[in-house]
């Protein structure tokens, strides 16, 4: 039952997981549903070129976007700033959404709503919400500490793309996720799909749950590191993309070095096309499909970013201008 003060508090939920599982799909799900709310919506990218602010559907909410950091470490205080200069027109949204990027511990994240004072006495951390790629899990695992993170303070979990794998495998993903956190709800979904009442307006935090597994967590330092080899690289164009050029290009670039290449994503700006065109990959998966609406006098430029170990920069910038026209 809400007490006065939660009631004045606005509810937050994080939506983590780790790179390209299903967040902003997610995220678009929430906004585009007809459920008579508004959200303030704070997106935060691993890399100096975000792509995900595009990715966002275009609808009333605001978008705060944040780069070149991993939410958890340097842009931290950007995230304080932020959520204060929301407090002062609270009046104008229902909740707030936070997308971190896949390579964050949501740790210093849901700490951040208890340690500093003004943001604990204004908002409430409703839930962290954690997508899951059913597919790539246990090798994201190995990949670093970050994909366990997640699953352990995770209130609510989407096993997401089930239907990419087998149903022994689905539970073998299972088994190893309640290993790691046993009182998370699960949900086993495609594309992200499910019912905005599973993972909004939950009070499912739970903070004497996270205090048994990390007792230090109100007063611990942050000592997160991403491994120093994951990088990102971001490639920008201001000429038109060829389309069948490009999926040549990365179909091909998928399969030799998709292992290395976790996640990609862009923005293409086609010739003559109305719409943005807009590519996702996870290692050697990837998709496309035509996005939102280019606005009259806008700039079209293209961009595309690659998270992973061991990008070669001048290859990848030979090979995107080689699908220029």
């Amino acid at each position: 039952m809400a007490t006065p003060q939660t009631s004045a508090q606005v509810p937050v939920t994080v939506l983590t997981g780790y790179l390209g599982a299903g967040k902003t799909t997610l995220l678009n799900r929430i906004l585009s549903e007809q459920h008579g709310k508004k959200y303030a919506v704070i997106v935060n990218e691993f890399g100096e070129l975000g792509v995900d602010n595009d990715l966002v559907v275009n609808a009333d909410e605001e978008v705060f976007e944040m780069n070149n950091g991993c939410i958890c470490c340097t842009v931290r205080g950007d995230l304080i700033r932020i959520i204060e200069g929301l407090m002062k027109r609270k009046d104008k949204f229902d909740g707030i959404l936070v997308e971190t990027t896949g390579l964050a511990d949501p740790g210093p994240v849901a700490q951040t709503f208890f340690t500093d004072e003004d943001v604990k006495a204004r908002t409430r951390l409703d839930a962290i919400v954690t997508v899951i790629d059913a597919k790539h899990f246990f090798g994201q695992l190995e990949q670093g500490s970050e994909a366990e993170q997640q699953v352990a303070f995770a209130d609510v979990i989407l096993l997401n793309k089930t239907d990419l794998v087998s149903a022994d495998e689905l539970k073998k993903v299972e088994d190893r996720i309640r290993g790691i956190n046993r009182y998370a709800s699960i949900f086993h979904t495609k594309n992200s799909q499910i019912g905005l009442d599973a993972i909004l307006d939950k009070g499912a935090f739970d903070l004497g749950r996270i205090l048994e597994f990390e007792p230090d967590f109100l007063h611990s330092g942050h000592d997160h590191h991403h491994e120093d080899e994951v990088r990102s690289l971001s490639i920008t164009a201001d000429r038109p993309v060829d389309p069948d050029k490009f999926q040549k290009w990365m179909g091909a670039l998928l399969q030799i070095k998709g292992a290395d290449i976790f996640r990609s994503k862009g923005i293409l700006a086609i010739d003559g096309a109305p719409r943005r065109y807009v590519y996702q990959g996870v290692h050697m998966m990837m998709d496309s499909a035509w996005g939102t609406q280019w606005k009259d006098g806008e700039k079209r430029s293209s961009k595309l970013v690659f998270i992973g170990r061991n990008l070669d920069g001048d290859n990848l910038q030979r090979g995107f201008e080689d699908c220029l026209k």
